[in-house]
């Protein structure tokens, strides 16, 4: 019984830092779209600040998971970022139907998620 609640309440965790990091993805991604429009950005400049968003995104949510439970914060903070990428593929396949990008910046994408997340549970 004592481990179904625990295992409950570790489900609640991610899933609580998931979601705070995915709107805070979007909301971010909205203000990077205005700026887009105001300031006519270029191309680099809007990749950086997707790279940015996704650190931000996992380092919070980072934060937040490690803050909730207490030890092993850096595993934690993996695990988040580890399953942001995942959801982000997902929603990506979803939409796309393809992964039309190079393995090289999968595997970056992926080590900016973890390691944002893992940064994030590290410091909380």
């Amino acid at each position: 019984m004592d481990r179904n609640r625990r295992e409950a309440r570790m489900a609640g965790w991610i899933l609580k830092s998931l979601l705070l990091a995915y709107v805070l993805t979007g909301i971010l991604l909205l203000v990077l779209a205005m700026l887009l429009y105001k300031l006519d950005m270029d191309e680099k400049a809007v990749s950086a600040g997707i790279v940015a968003i996704y650190i931000t995104a996992t380092l919070i949510g980072g934060l937040v998971i490690g803050k909730m439970a207490g030890t092993k914060k850096y595993l934690w903070g993996l695990i988040l970022g580890i399953l942001y990428f995942a959801l982000l593929i997902l929603i990506t396949i979803g939409v796309y139907r393809t992964l039309d990008g190079a393995a090289a910046s999968l595997i970056t994408t992926f080590l900016l998620c973890a390691g944002g997340g893992t940064i994030g549970g590290m410091i909380s």
